[in-house]
C-alpha cells in the first residue's frame, strides 16, 4: 500500500513550503518517524520525519519547489510491492495532478498509519532531542466530527506546550491515552475514521499500566530493622512529581508507591541522574539498603583540617569543609491560613530552568540610559502608515531589538555559549524575546539568523511569533538554539530589572520604560535642561566568559545606535 506525504502545515498563517534537501532516494528503506526531507518556509526551516515506514517509492516534488500546503511530495510503499523504476528522476509539482481526496498525510506534529478507513495518530515528534509527550487536554471526544488539520489536542512537552492538528479528516473513533499520560514519541494515541467507516461504541482508554517486569518489589520482612526508616503518616507515600527542587519521575513513583516509600524518604535519596535527579537504579538501592543501619549518620558539617607545611610561612593550612545535606522536610500549613495552588507544568519548567541558571552563570548587571526621543518621533509619525501596510502594529521591541543585534554583530564575543572549558562561538546571531502569555507564565521564541532582518522584518517576526505562542501553535525548534536574549522588563511600567540568563547563553539585553525626564543637554556650547524621552537599558551577563569591559562596550554601542534612530537614519 503506498502512503502520500503532503507538504505540511506549520502554521496557521502558512500556505506553502520550500522543499530544500531530499535526505532519501527512491528505493531507500525508511522508519516511522525517520526524517526524510527538509522544508523552509517565510517562517522556520524544518525537517519533517516520515508518517510511516516502508520504502521511498515516489518522489513527486524535486528538491528547490515551493508548493501549496496539502500537495503529495512522494510516496511511501509499506507492503513492499514493486517500486517503479523510472521515478528517480521527479517531475515538477505543477505536471502533478491534484489528488481526487484528502490523502492521509500529516503535519511535523502529527503521525498516522492507515488501517482500512482507521487512522492511526501517534504522539508526535516535536524535534530531535524529545523522546516523549504528555497530552494535556482532548479537544474532541469519541465521535465528533473532524475536519483535516483541526486542532485535536494539546501536548506538552519539555520544550513546549503546543496543539496539535488532525492529519486527516473524519470522526473521532478512539482516544487510546487519555490526557495526563506521558507516552514515548510514535505511540498510538488515537485512531480516526475516514471514508464512513465504523466508530466503535468505545470510551477513552485507561491509561497505560507501568511495565512491572522491570520493577522489582523489595518485600519487607519482620526481621528488618525499623529504625532507620522515617516515621511518616500515610499522606506522604502519595508522590507529587515535583517538590521544590526536585523531580520524581512516573517510574520512580511507582516503585515509591509499591514499597511503601514516603516523601521524606525520597527526599534524603541522592540522585546520579540528570540536575541530581532520582534514578531507578538510587530508588531500588535505597530499598535494598534501607533496613540496614547507616555506616556513619552524618549530623553536623564536618571539618577536615590539612597540618601545616614545616618551615613555609607563606603557606596557609587548608580546610576542606563538607556540608551535610539535610533532608528537606515538607512544609506544614494551616490549611484556614493559606491557599495552595499547584504549579502548572509550565511554571515548573521556569522555575527549574531559573533555578539551574543562577547555579550555572555568574550573573553580573551593568545597566545604562539612552535617549530615544528619536525613535518614539518615528513611531508616532508612522505607525499608522506601518499598519496600513504591513497589517501588523510598530511596536518599539524591534528597534531595540535592531540595537542589540548591531552592538553583537561589533562585540561578537557576547554571542557565545559555555560547554565545559570552551567557548563556542556563534557565526550567527539566533534573537530570543522574552513573551509573556495570557496564563502569566513566560515562553521565549527565537528569531533565526535576526542579523539579516531589517526593522521591517525584525516586527514581522515578533508579531507573528508572540501571537502563535499565545495560542500555542509555536514549534520546538522555534523557541531552541537562541543565542542572545532581549527581554522588554518596561512593558508595565518597570524602569529597569536584572533578567536572568537564558542559558546556554551568556547575555540578556533588558528593556526599561520610556518615560519622558528632565536632562541636560549641550546646545552651542551651553548647557540647557531639556524634556527628553529616555529608558534604561542594561545587559546582564555571564561574568565566567564577559568582563565588565566587554559588558560596557556592548552596552555603549547599543546604547549609542538607539540614539542615532530617526526619521533620517531608519529604513522599514
Amino acid at each position: 500500500m503506498k502512503v502520500d506525504v503532503v507538504m505540511p502545515k506549520m502554521g496557521e498563517s502558512l500556505q506553502e513550503g520550500t522543499i530544500i534537501r531530499w535526505f532519501k532516494k527512491v528505493g531507500d528503506a525508511i522508519e516511522r518517524d525517520e526524517m526524510i526531507l527538509e522544508i523552509s518556509t517565510d517562517k522556520v526551516d524544518t525537517e519533517v520525519p516520515a508518517p510511516v515506514g516502508g520504502v521511498l517509492a515516489e518522489v513527486v516534488v524535486p528538491e528547490g519547489t515551493t508548493v501549496e500546503v496539502g500537495t503529495v511530495i512522494a510516496r511511501i510503499e509499506t507492503e513492499g510491492s514493486a517500486i517503479p523504476e523510472q521515478v528517480a528522476e521527479a517531475k515538477p509539482a505543477a505536471e502533478t495532478p491534484a489528488p481526487a481526496s484528502p490523502a492521509p498525510a500529516p503535519a511535523p506534529a502529527s503521525g498516522q498509519t492507515a488501517s482500512g478507513n482507521l487512522v492511526d495518530v501517534v504522539m508526535p515528534k516535536m524535534g530531535e532531542s524529545l523522546q516523549e509527550g504528555t497530552i494535556i487536554r482532548w479537544f474532541k471526544k469519541v465521535g465528533d466530527a473532524i475536519e483535516r488539520d483541526e486542532m485535536i489536542l494539546e501536548i506538552s512537552t519539555d520544550k513546549v506546550d503546543t496543539e496539535v492538528p488532525a492529519p486527516v479528516g473524519g470522526v473521532l473513533a478512539e482516544v487510546v491515552v487519555p490526557e495526563g499520560t506521558t507516552v514515548e514519541v510514535g505511540t498510538v494515541i488515537a485512531r480516526i475514521a475516514t471514508s464512513g467507516a465504523v466508530v466503535p461504541s468505545a470510551t477513552v482508554a485507561k491509561a497505560p499500566e507501568p511495565k512491572q517486569e522491570q520493577t522489582p518489589v523489595v518485600q519487607q520482612t519482620e526481621s528488618q530493622p525499623t529504625t532507620s526508616v522515617p516515621s511518616v503518616e500515610a499522606k506522604t507515600f502519595e508522590i507529587p512529581a515535583r517538590y521544590g527542587e526536585k523531580f520524581f519521575s512516573p517510574l520512580v513513583r511507582e516503585i515509591a508507591k509499591q514499597n511503601k516509600v514516603s516523601l521524606e524518604e525520597l527526599l534524603t535519596i541522592k540522585g546520579t541522574g540528570s540536575e541530581g535527579r532520582i534514578t531507578k537504579d538510587d530508588l531500588l538501592k535505597y530499598i535494598e539498603n534501607r533496613g540496614k543501619a547507616p555506616a556513619a549518620p552524618q549530623t553536623a558539617p564536618s571539618v577536615a583540617v590539612q597540618p601545616k607545611a614545616p618551615a613555609t610561612p607563606a603557606v596557609r593550612e587548608t580546610v576542606t569543609i563538607t556540608e551535610s545535606k539535610q533532608p528537606a522536610k515538607p512544609i506544614v500549613y494551616n490549611d484556614a491560613d493559606v491557599e495552595i495552588i499547584p504549579m502548572d507544568r509550565v511554571r515548573q519548567l521556569i522555575a527549574e530552568h531559573m533555578v539551574h541558571s543562577k547555579h550555572t552563570s555568574a550573573h553580573v548587571t551593568s545597566v545604562g540610559e539612552a535617549d530615544v526621543t528619536g525613535i518614539v518621533r518615528f513611531r508616532e509619525k508612522f505607525k499608522q502608515e506601518f499598519e496600513k501596510r504591513e497589517g501588523i502594529k510598530l511596536t518599539y521591541t524591534p528597534f531595540f531589538a535592531l540595537a542589540a543585534i548591531e552592538a553583537t554583530k561589533k562585540f561578537p564575543m557576547v554571542n557565545v555559549s559555555v560547554d565545559g572549558k570552551n567557548i563556542i562561538r556563534h557565526k550567527r546571531i539566533n534573537l530570543s524575546f522574552a513573551t509573556a502569555l495570557d496564563d502569566g507564565n513566560l515562553i521565549v521564541p527565537v528569531i533565526k539568523n535576526a542579523e539579516g532582518l531589517n526593522l521591517t522584518g525584525l516586527q514581522k517576526a515578533i508579531t507573528d511569533l508572540s501571537t502563535r505562542a499565545r495560542t500555542k501553535k509555536l514549534l520546538p525548534n522555534e523557541i531552541e538554539g537562541g543565542t542572545i536574549t532581549i527581554t522588554n522588563v518596561g512593558t508595565f511600567g518597570t524602569l529597569f530589572g536584572t533578567p536572568v540568563i537564558n542559558q546556554p547563553q551568556v547575555a540578556i539585553m533588558g528593556i526599561g520604560a520610556i518615560k519622558k525626564r528632565p536632562v541636560v543637554k549641550e546646545f552651542d556650547g551651553e548647557h540647557l535642561i531639556v524634556v527628553r524621552d529616555m529608558a534604561y537599558v542594561s545587559i546582564t551577563y555571564d561574568h565566567r566568559v564577559i568582563d565588565g569591559m566587554l559588558a560596557g562596550m556592548w552596552l555603549a554601542e547599543a546604547i549609542r545606535i538607539l540614539e542615532n534612530m530617526n526619521e533620517d537614519t531608519i529604513l522599514l
